[in-house]
């Protein structure tokens, strides 16, 4: 019988209903105002969202500060 491994491997890409948690927003939020602003790998039927391209969405979405708005 083959031994498995007990390293996990990062991963690189995620389902879109992984995408979703993982920003934390429903699927039908991410697919209707998340997805259609990323790029994402489809291969036939699967669809994978690179996590860069999650980070890359949460880093050009997030506004100032609140303390900075004030401010000006």
């Amino acid at each position: 019988m083959a031994k498995k491994l007990t390293t996990t491997v990062p991963r690189i890409a995620l389902t879109p209903p992984e995408a979703a948690a993982a920003i934390g927003v429903g699927p039908d939020f991410f697919e209707a105002y998340v997805a259609p602003q990323l790029r994402l790998v489809r291969r036939g039927r699967k669809r994978l969202v690179p996590v860069s391209e999650l980070e890359r969405w949460v880093t050009e979405s997030a506004s100032r500060p609140v303390s900075e708005e004030v401010r000006r």
